[in-house]
């Protein structure tokens, strides 16, 4: 499941994703526009700058931006780097794999053959999709918003 962390980060890499590029946002700006708590969004945006998601710039004038262009971002490594592995279990996992201890027989545990295909399943849409992808199907969804009489 994704947690607030998650979801927050990647609420604010797609707002960054809408704004042009070098354009600086501040994180205020970036809270207030989705409604995520500013003290909480500055860890999270500390956190994606150190893997390299985001530039920063202190002091007058700073703010935040993508560190390469949206389309290059994929959705499945901001999820790994700010939630950890996209498998429910541990044993399914192919990033931090972990065999269980109470598991007899794993190649024959039904949980863990499950699991894995959730984990696959979440793969194979998290890590083909990018930011822009991601942007793209918000601004879609606002236009399906508007009625025309």
């Amino acid at each position: 499941m994704l947690t607030n962390k998650g979801k927050y980060g990647l609420k604010a890499l797609v707002h960054l994703a809408g704004t042009p590029p070098g354009e600086l946002s501040l994180v205020s700006d970036i809270a207030e526009a989705n409604n995520i708590p500013k003290k909480f969004l500055d860890a999270i945006l500390g956190e994606l700058r150190n893997a390299g998601f985001v530039h920063s710039k202190k002091g007058k004038g700073g703010g935040y931006t993508l560190a390469r262009p949206a389309h290059e971002i994929r959705v499945g490594h901001v999820v790994r780097v700010l939630d950890g592995p996209l498998a429910p279990i541990p044993c399914a996992s192919r990033t931090a794999y972990r065999r269980c201890d109470d598991c007899a027989d794993e190649r024959h545990c039904g949980v863990r053959l499950m699991m894995l295909e959730v984990r696959n399943a979440m793969a194979e849409i998290l890590d083909k999709r990018s930011l822009a992808e991601m942007r793209a199907l918000a601004e879609l969804d606002e236009c399906a918003l508007v009625y025309h009489i």
